[in-house]
């Protein structure tokens, strides 16, 4: 039997943040920091950061859909971020931060629509879910450094995810430590 893996791709703030979350769980064979969106190849982390190509930092993740589906991906990825803010993620601000779920074919695109419409009328939020749903494009691997960042630098990591706001954030709203992830 012929294994079949498939692509999400999520941008929602640093890609430092988005890693963990789905990092070695099952059904997951690799989670890869990078950007997307713009229009310059092969952009450099200050390019990015500086607003100079249109990407986002953003994860892609390569999964077996026979043991993780995407819309248990989508239901991860909103406990992540702040859905409401379009403007980029805690203390991360500007268009390189702003979330967005990145579809790469019709069926992501319905299922993420729809995970959208269901958490907005969820009432979980006072404000409406802001984040895009955009056709997929190329995506470029960051740095190596940038790489399991939680994994090589994890005392920055974790004074990163608290002193963003992150981590109270996800707390308050869907009430889990982030540790546990």
């Amino acid at each position: 039997m012929k294994v079949t893996y498939e692509t999400a791709t999520f941008a929602g703030g640093c890609f430092w943040c988005m890693v963990k979350p789905f990092d070695e769980l099952p059904g997951i064979i690799k989670v890869v920091s990078g950007y997307t969106g713009g229009t310059k190849e092969n952009p450099t982390y200050e390019e990015v950061c500086y607003g100079q190509t249109g990407h986002v930092e953003a994860v892609q993740i390569t999964f077996d859909s026979e043991k993780m589906t995407y819309k248990q991906l989508l239901d991860i990825y909103w406990m992540q971020i702040d859905p409401t803010d379009a403007g980029g993620q805690f203390y991360d601000r500007g268009e390189s931060y702003k979330p967005v779920i990145f579809y790469h074919n019709k069926e992501q695109r319905e299922v993420a629509e729809a995970s959208k419409r269901e958490l907005n009328e969820s009432g979980k939020f006072s404000k409406p879910i802001a984040v895009a749903i955009e056709p997929a494009g190329p995506f470029y691997s960051a740095e190596e450094y940038h790489q399991d960042f939680y994994k090589k630098n994890p005392e920055r990591y974790n004074a990163y995810q608290h002193g963003s706001g992150r981590a109270d954030f996800i707390l308050k709203h869907w009430g889990e430590r982030i540790e546990k992830r």
